[in-house]
């Protein structure tokens, strides 16, 4: 894949999804800056991969704050000159009908998920229209397109991200290139989250979902960083303002 050489950050790098693709695009020879407001598991992160010869760099990062992105981006330019591509990854989850739900956590979730991708691209996308080239990649979910119970405002905030994908895609056309990444049931610390409360272990919970999924399992990190990868490279050049859905074919499934 073309990621040789290129600088690229991940929001939310040190857990998951992100963590998955800071350690594949720091293999395919990118030049990776780990943003995370999780400093120990950041810190161990950039020396394994220097460890093993990749450029990382991790930056301490807090996506819903304007000023901390602003740094992010200022640290990565300070570190290479460049940004070709940034991965919005961050997220968080919380459980609840919109019964559930206070204005707290109304705003972490809505902070962190969406008002933080606003933040990153408002001041990446000057830098990328100045080089003349950028790719941002969003993931997204399933859930912006599924009412998924007890999920409410989660479905919300990433059904908003749906929608600002196209709208950065139409606003910067020519320059930046703009794509969302919809994954399904990926097994990740969120997705175990999710299982608290239940009356069945998390192993048997993960075992009949993976039955029902058409693929017949999970999906995991790595199918993610890898369909970011593509996303993220001159290959994938001509896909932009739409979202690739990486479900296993979860969404194809009938109602009963």
């Amino acid at each position: 894949m073309s990621l040789h050489d290129k600088v690229l950050i991940v929001t939310g790098g040190t857990s998951g999804i992100g963590e998955a693709c800071s350690r594949h695009f720091a293999a395919l020879g990118a030049r990776v800056v780990i943003a995370s407001n999780q400093a120990a598991p950041g810190a161990a992160l950039e020396r394994k991969l220097r460890a093993a010869g990749h450029t990382a760099d991790f930056v301490f990062t807090d996506v819903s704050s304007e000023a901390s992105v602003q740094a992010l981006v200022a640290r990565a330019l300070e570190l290479h000159g460049r940004i070709d591509g940034i991965h919005c990854n961050a997220g968080v989850w919380a459980q609840g009908k919109v019964t559930d739900f206070n204005e707290a956590v109304w705003s972490r979730v809505m902070d962190v998920n969406v008002k933080s991708v606003f933040w990153t691209a408002k001041h990446v996308v000057p830098v990328m229209e100045r080089q003349g080239a950028g790719v941002i990649v969003i993931t997204t979910s399933v859930a912006a397109f599924v009412g998924f119970p007890a999920h409410a405002l989660y479905c919300a905030s990433k059904a908003a991200l749906e929608a600002l994908v196209r709208c950065l895609a139409v606003d910067h056309a020519g320059k930046v290139r703009v794509v969302g990444l919809c994954p399904g049931t990926i097994d990740t610390p969120m997705l175990a989250a999710t299982c608290a409360g239940w009356s069945k272990p998390k192993e048997e919970l993960y075992a009949e979902v993976a039955h029902r999924v058409p693929v017949r399992r999970l999906g995991q990190p790595i199918d993610v960083a890898q369909a970011a990868a593509f996303l993220l490279g001159d290959e994938a050049g001509y896909i932009n303002g739409t979202s690739l859905v990486l479900d296993g074919g979860t969404m194809a499934l009938p109602p009963w």
